[in-house]
């Protein structure tokens, strides 16, 4: 087995044809991204300098203002400029109001410029301006794309670049102008807002306004606000959102009459005191489930990690998704079972590659989320061309021990005799894969454990997660090191060759579940084109692998094999590809989960259970079948009126990562019971079994 090979040959394949060049214009099915540029008096210090992307909306399709409204994500800019070059913030013209459904967002349709003021250092005297930008936006219609694209100028310092000056000013005169003169303050009034603006201009009074503000996540954006002239001075009342995200002293807001293209931008000062969120229940430990399940965050300590660690890394050797890799392993025993330092060298190896595997892993976790990303255990299935790259592993080494093809007719003769001197990579690289394999998953003990590591220093982070790859490893360093194993096994023969190619199938079996988690990230098409691939794929092993083809053969069929597997390629990428999450499946007695709609049943006084879940999560699946939709399990729920919501992170999700963080975990499955009049959520086990549920059902009032 040559796995991480592999995994090299993949990269320097796949790689090289995701990259593209950058340049100035930026053109995807939804919009065409051009960087612009306005010097009209050259780059020089104190001279007008404006730089700004300009989109170009395909019909009925949008983009976000600063404040994108219920829904979306405003444009964002990430500049490289040469040393003392400073770009400012978007000066962000007038949005328009986005109804879509009960939602209101704030953004742009049409053609839109995004202008952004350079400020040239004293004394700079280059020949010309090198200018890089990476941006990111999210356009909509009917679903949501997440678009980035990557922008370059270069430009001349001494020539004027004023071939969009038109652009530039039309984007200057949309920009709201603050209002001198104006008092504009807001007082809560029960639920409401009440808002004042005086001075403002004469041609507006008695018109229609549009109150928008800047900060997100304070007023319901949709509601019709109840608005009333008194000569200069408006006042509105706008409801405030139950669920508000910040409680602003100053809401810098932009007011748009009825009829006008450009605003005006008003400083609101809020006087009263903002009330407290209806938040929901702070955690609480479970009651008769088993107290290691479901500790608060602050509840474990780091020697307890360790130790829950450890014992859910054994565990883990248990779980489903691990299955594939133990085949692996105990194809490795056989081999070498009559040769004890063999054996032992494997299982220290195989231990080092398992330990340090999973060490990166969390290094990498961890690293992500100090920079803001909002990720937890398993995150690497997130991505559809992960999970396609693991596919098409998984296929590779099931047709290598079906007897498809032979890595020595694939490899230099070099590399096959270093695999011949060097069988303990072997073994370090099959921990490598174990891990790739068992990351997803989570075993008992492990959710406490892992959820508590991410919340402690990076090193005691990393010892945490270096003692879960202990434990999972122990198993087998503990069998390599112990002679009465070897005597057990029978001795090498004829019936390795049959028991190898049976191992093939474990292998398939992967492939078949890996296919179906990518169905669920990019659709049925993105499943059709990975087929589609690992077909070509199992085509050209043979082609240039079989040991049964001749030397003229194999050339024939080799080459056939690389135009089928440039088509293929070109086919399968662009639909390896995270599609939009649309609107959530129904499934019999289950909704999607929402904080807020949690919040709401809480309200009505309805006991709430809610399963973390996502698709690549094996045991999830696992649970789902042997337990939550047991007939016995469902009638108890019920019975018992339990509002039943489905938390699905097969797609990376803030608000789903950041309710496993309040609940103590950083991976799936979790399974929480919200019950009125309770001091907190009650966390269940990771492995479900029907008693189990039933108990914590019997425990509601």
């Amino acid at each position: 087995m040559k796995p991480f090979r592999l995994l090299l040959a993949l990269a320097a394949g796949v790689f090289p044809l995701l990259a593209s060049a950058a340049g100035a214009v930026v053109t995807t099915p939804q919009v065409r991204a051009e960087l612009l540029a306005h010097a009209p008096e050259g780059v020089a210090a104190g001279k007008p300098v404006w730089l700004g992307l300009s989109i170009t909306h395909q019909p009925h399709w949008h983009t976000y203002w600063k404040n994108p409204g219920d829904s979306g994500l405003p444009t964002t800019f990430e500049w490289k400029l040469p040393a003392g070059f400073a770009a400012g913030d978007i000066e962000w013209p007038t949005p328009k109001k986005l109804p879509i459904g009960p939602l209101l967002n704030y953004g742009y349709d049409g053609t839109v410029l995004l202008p952004v003021k350079l400020t040239v250092p004293a004394g700079f005297a280059g020949e010309s301006l090198p200018v890089s930008l990476k941006a990111d936006w999210l356009v909509c219609k009917d679903v949501c794309i997440p678009e980035s694209g990557e922008f370059a100028l270069d430009l001349p310092v001494r020539a004027a670049t004023a071939g969009h000056a038109k652009a530039f000013a039309d984007a200057q005169a949309a920009v709201p102008r603050d209002l001198a003169g104006a008092q504009a303050s807001a007082a809560l009034e029960g639920d409401r807002l009440v808002v004042r603006v005086a001075g403002l201009p004469a041609a507006w009074q008695g018109k229609a306004l549009a109150f928008m503000p800047e900060t997100g996540g304070v007023i319901v954006n949709a509601a019709q606000p109840e608005a009333a002239w008194s000569g200069a001075t408006w006042t509105a009342k706008l409801p405030v959102d139950p669920q508000r995200s910040a409680d602003p002293a100053e809401m810098p807001s932009v007011l748009v009459a009825d009829g006008e293209a450009t605003g005006l931008r008003v400083a609101v000062k809020v006087t009263t005191p903002w009330p407290a969120v209806a938040a929901l229940p702070p955690l609480a430990p479970a009651t008769g489930v088993p107290a290691a399940a479901a500790p608060p965050p602050d509840a474990v300590s780091f020697w307890a990690a360790l130790a829950l660690a450890l014992v859910g890394g054994a565990i883990l050797n248990l779980m489903p998704c691990v299955f594939p890799v133990l085949s692996l392993k105990v194809l490795g025993f056989a081999t070498h079972a009559q040769d004890r330092a063999k054996l032992l060298a494997g299982g220290l190896a195989y231990t080092a590659g398992v330990v340090l595997s999973f060490i990166a892993l969390a290094a990498l976790l961890l690293a992500l989320r100090a920079g803001g990303e909002q990720l937890g255990w398993g995150f690497q299935l997130q991505s559809p061309m992960v999970v396609a790259g693991l596919a098409v592993l998984f296929t590779l080494i099931g047709l290598n021990l079906a007897g498809v093809f032979e890595f020595g007719s694939l490899l230099p003769s070099s590399w096959a005799s270093a695999q011949a001197k060097h069988p303990l990579v072997d073994s370090l690289l099959t921990g490598v894969l174990a891990v790739a394999v068992a990351s997803p998953c989570t075993a008992p003990f492990m959710g406490a454990s892992l959820g508590a590591a991410v919340t402690l220093p990076t090193a005691q982070a990393l010892a945490v997660f270096a003692a879960l790859g202990l434990g999972m490893a122990a198993p087998y360093l503990a069998a390599s090191a112990w002679p009465g194993l070897a005597r057990l096994l029978p001795r090498p023969g004829v019936w390795m060759a049959h028991f190898k190619a049976v191992m093939a199938f474990p292998m398939f079996a992967t492939v078949v579940w890996l296919v179906w988690v990518l169905g669920q990230q990019a659709g049925i098409d993105g499943a059709a084109a990975l087929l589609g691939l690992l077909v070509v794929l199992a085509f050209a092993a043979w082609a240039f692998g079989s040991p049964a083809l001749g030397r003229n053969a194999r050339w024939g069929f080799g080459a056939l094999a690389l135009v089928m597997a440039g088509a293929a390629l070109s086919w399968a990428l662009p639909n390896l590809r995270e599609q939009p999450a649309g609107p959530a499946k129904a499934e019999a007695g289950w909704e999607p989960w929402s904080a807020q709609r949690v919040a709401q049943l809480s309200a009505e006084g309805r006991p709430v259970f809610v399963d973390f879940t996502a698709a690549w999560c094996v045991t999830c699946q696992v649970n789902k079948r042997t337990t939550l939709n047991r007939p016995e399990v469902v009638a108890d729920f019920e019975r018992r009126k339990v509002a039943l919501l489905r938390a699905d992170w097969t797609r990376r999700d803030a608000a789903i990562t950041a309710e496993l963080a309040r609940l103590g975990r950083s991976g799936v499955p979790v399974y929480a019971l919200y019950a009125p009049g309770a001091a907190g959520p009650k966390v269940l086990s990771e492995i479900l079994s029907v008693g189990e549920v039933k108990e914590l059902l019997a425990s509601l009032p």
